[in-house]
């Protein structure tokens, strides 16, 4: 098994990142579609687009990605906006791998701080000790955020 990463999208990745989405059993078809989306303007507006991209491969297949920017407004903060792991490849080490890459461009770009949010529902309680256990914080609690009952979670890492 071959891990390499690459940090430009292609055409590919568009439908790749919709199947990978799907595969988790994680997302509602809107979120899904917004994630689809960022690719998109990854493509079409390159860096300027405010969103930077890292695809994991496993012998030349995308298998995980992430996508973070920065966010206006900060000096050095980026929101990781997605972290996927096709479900196929989960629970191999791929995510934290990605996050290592992940950190490593932010930082080029001046990032010290990068914020990931997640839901509180018990759905997503794998998500959230991934978090944990990649070393963020859980810095905010946002009850009811998404629905009556589904928490938004806000996790922080700092990168300095």
């Amino acid at each position: 098994m071959e891990l390499t990463f690459r940090t430009k999208p292609v055409m590919a990745d568009i439908q790749r990142v919709r199947e990978m989405a799907v595969s988790t059993n994680f997302f509602y078809d809107h979120e899904v579609e917004v994630a689809v989306e960022l690719v998109e303007e990854g493509l079409k507006h390159g860096p300027e687009s405010g969103y930077h991209f890292v695809f994991a491969e496993i012998d030349g297949v995308t298998a995980a990605y992430s996508c973070f920017g920065h966010i206006e407004m900060t000096k050095s903060c980026f929101d990781l906006y997605w972290l996927i792991t096709h479900n196929d490849y989960r629970g191999k080490g791929i995510g934290k791998k990605l996050l290592d890459v992940t950190y490593a461009e932010a930082k080029k770009m001046g990032c010290t701080i990068i914020i990931a949010e997640t839901s509180g529902r018990d759905h997503y309680k794998p998500t959230q000790a991934f978090y944990i256990s990649a070393g963020y914080t859980l810095e905010a609690t946002i009850h009811d955020y998404y629905d009556k009952g589904d928490d938004k979670l806000i996790y922080t890492k700092r990168l300095d």
